[in-house]
């Protein structure tokens, strides 16, 4: 095994390309870890712990390009760097046949492109708010992929968006759907008169999909960032995002979906609520249903009831004959597979890359009356650092700033969760392994694909130590994606893999799992 660096001096890559080039590169041949980022403090510390900063690293500037190869024994490390290089300088054609033009600058961007109205930004957020800014100052709505920006930034973009009549979607926006077309994570869904305002990521996707399956469609789907309903920021993205699809004559019925808002803002969007003029199905998770009731809205206890009452109210004709997504008898399910563990087992792990999914699963088996930790739990008694060993019953958000601190998203590369799901099935006390995989725009070509030989992997070392062990896994997706849900779906279900068909139904099956195993 060899270790090369390479610094290119005050050459710019966005993080979208970087994360996307650093797991295409880590699945050559003779690879055995590649890293492409830029010379950020922050992405130096990474390679720091990696053990890999070298001299050169180190002298590294902000503007600079750090390449970062670990090749196995006998492997070619200079074609290697080469093909790197090429995945870096690699550009699709124009769709008018003719070489592709890069912008320098949004503001030449925005010059050069008729008709340009919208930004996305995803670079360091050391730099994201300054970007966003001349987006805002050019006249252009903004989707900000990037995260770690000072909120005092997210709220003076956010008023000065609000000021123009801009949306400010973001910081840390993952996920939008504008006239049609996904922007960052989104999947593909047909189009309607649903529209969504969410401030999460892959609880936006997660209600957009069921309400696909369920025979609706979306009209628009606004993100608004996850930090935007927080004490500090006050709503300012959802409120603008309630009164747009108000106002669009397309929209018929607004969904709202977020975590637990701060409650002065919860009370300043419910408002809004009952100002909408149309339906509005509210989603909060752990949210409360008397103050969703009183302002007119339609409380949602999960995501599917929250898809179902949407196509309910948007008047989809058949949609309850339509949804091939009904809950399975989890209890029925949960005792089918209590019943082939071994003595000791009794504990439900969750891995997952959507946090609003992990948030379902999480909530529903603490709701049960148990104990759970998690590196995104609100109590400050059951949580636990990213990197940390589990505890009874886990659930991980591999998505969460705390591990992909200057590594891509694991709906991008699921590296880390993969090793995951190995060492917790050398645990004696573990009964079930949850986990998603998100399809759509944005995401692994093949999530599923990746992920099933450390799958396999686990059920042979339970098999080998005599026990059972369940392997639960949600696929979020629509039949229009590619892969599709169905394809997906049929891989797992082979390698032995139960399948759930909603992330309220995988929170009912692990919450039953776990209350039996520990009966």
């Amino acid at each position: 095994m060899s270790i090369t660096a390479v610094v290119r001096k005050n050459t710019y890559f966005d993080s979208v390309s970087l994360m996307s080039v650093s797991t295409k590169a880590n699945g050559l041949d003779g690879v055995d870890q590649a890293f492409t980022a830029m010379g950020t403090e922050m992405n130096k510390g990474v390679l720091e712990n990696l053990g890999l900063l070298t001299d050169e690293l180190r002298a590294a500037e902000s503007g600079d390009l750090m390449i970062v190869l670990v090749s196995e024994d006998g492997a070619d490390t200079e074609a290697l760097l080469a093909e790197i290089e090429d995945l870096l300088t690699r550009r699709a054609p124009a769709a008018g046949g003719g070489g592709e033009v890069t912008y320098r600058t949004i503001a030449s961007a925005a010059a050069g492109i008729d008709g340009a109205n919208l930004a996305v930004i995803a670079v360091n957020g050391a730099y994201a708010a300054r970007e966003a800014r001349k987006a805002l100052e050019s006249g252009l709505h903004v989707m900000m992929f990037s995260d770690n920006v000072a909120v005092e930034d997210e709220i003076a973009l956010k008023n000065l968006a609000h000021d123009k009549g801009l949306f400010m979607m973001g910081p840390d926006c993952g996920t939008a759907i504008v006239n049609n077309t996904a922007l960052c994570f989104g999947n593909k869904v047909r189009p309607g008169s649903i529209g969504i305002v969410a401030a999460s990521g892959t609880g936006s996707q997660e209600v957009s999909v069921r309400v696909h399956a369920l025979g609706g469609g979306i009209s628009q789907l606004i993100g608004t960032g996850g930090r935007d309903l927080s004490e500090q920021v006050g709503g300012i993205m959802m409120v603008d995002g309630i009164r747009a699809l108000a106002a669009d004559p397309a929209t018929d019925v607004i969904v709202l979906v977020s975590k637990p808002p701060a409650a002065s803002v919860e009370k300043k969007v419910l408002a809004e609520v009952a100002a909408a003029g149309k339906p509005v199905v509210v989603w909060f998770i752990d949210g409360s249903e008397d103050a969703v009731t009183a302002a007119g809205g339609h409380f949602a206890a999960g995501s599917l009831q929250a898809a179902r009452k949407a196509v309910e109210l948007a008047g989809v004709e058949g949609s309850a004959a339509k949804d091939a997504n009904a809950d399975a008898d989890a209890e029925a399910a949960a005792e089918a597979v209590v019943s082939r563990l071994a003595e000791g087992q009794k504990y439900v792990r969750g891995l997952f890359c959507g946090g609003t999914l992990c948030d379902e699963t999480m909530y529903a088996v603490r709701d049960a009356g148990l104990d759970v930790w998690s590196n995104i739990q609100k109590n400050a008694d059951f949580r636990l650092p990213a990197g940390s060993a589990s505890r009874g019953h886990t659930f991980l958000d591999f998505g969460d700033d705390d591990f992909t601190n200057g590594r891509p998203h694991p709906m991008i590369d699921p590296a880390l969760r993969i090793e995951r799901i190995v060492e917790e099935a050398k645990d004696p006390e573990v009964a079930a392994i949850v986990m998603d995989f998100v399809l759509g725009f944005g995401s692994h070509e093949d999530p599923v694909g990746t992920t099933l030989p450390a799958i396999e992997e686990a059920l042979h070392i339970a098999k080998d130590a005599g026990r059972h062990l369940e392997i639960v896994a949600y696929v979020l997706g629509t039949d229009l994606d590619t892969p599709s849900v169905a394809a997906q779906s049929a891989a797992l279900r082979a390698a032995g893999v139960t399948v759930t068909l909603s992330s309220t139904e995988t929170g009912r099956f692990a919450r039953e799992i776990a209350k039996k195993a520990q009966a």
